[in-house]
């Protein structure tokens, strides 16, 4: 697997942070009405969250700026981690959130696999 390979799929996935979280992060921030229905009201928790999408786009934008797979890795493995909790956190495969996070989750996985992929051909 080529270098440029590992590095496509990482902006792939970098992107995909950003294109979400852009908007995501807006309509926390705006607390828009059509969206409290997705993530509640505005509550002590859903500032939490927002924290922590705001710093997973600021490393994207980083990580984007400046590919290093190696770094990218434990932000992909982080995220997919929670992604994946969150049907059962939530209790339901149909909220829309919980179905972007696992279509986001598969995307990382595969970023993931190629990283370690590489990572170990490289150091044999």
């Amino acid at each position: 697997m080529s270098t440029n390979t590992v590095l496509r799929m990482v902006r792939v996935s970098l992107g995909l942070n950003i294109a979400v979280l852009i908007p995501v992060c807006t309509v926390l921030i705006l607390n828009l009405t059509p969206f409290v229905d997705v993530w509640g009201p505005a509550t002590p928790a859903r500032g939490i969250l927002l924290s922590m999408y705001v710093s997973i786009l600021i490393l994207s934008v980083g990580l984007w700026m400046q590919p290093n797979p190696i770094l990218v890795a434990p932000l992909l493995a982080l995220q997919i981690c929670y992604k994946v909790m969150t049907p059962i956190t939530v209790g339901t495969l149909t909220n829309p959130v919980v179905i972007s996070n696992l279509v986001i989750a598969i995307v990382h996985g595969i970023t993931l696999w190629y990283i370690v992929k590489h990572h170990r051909a490289r150091a044999k």
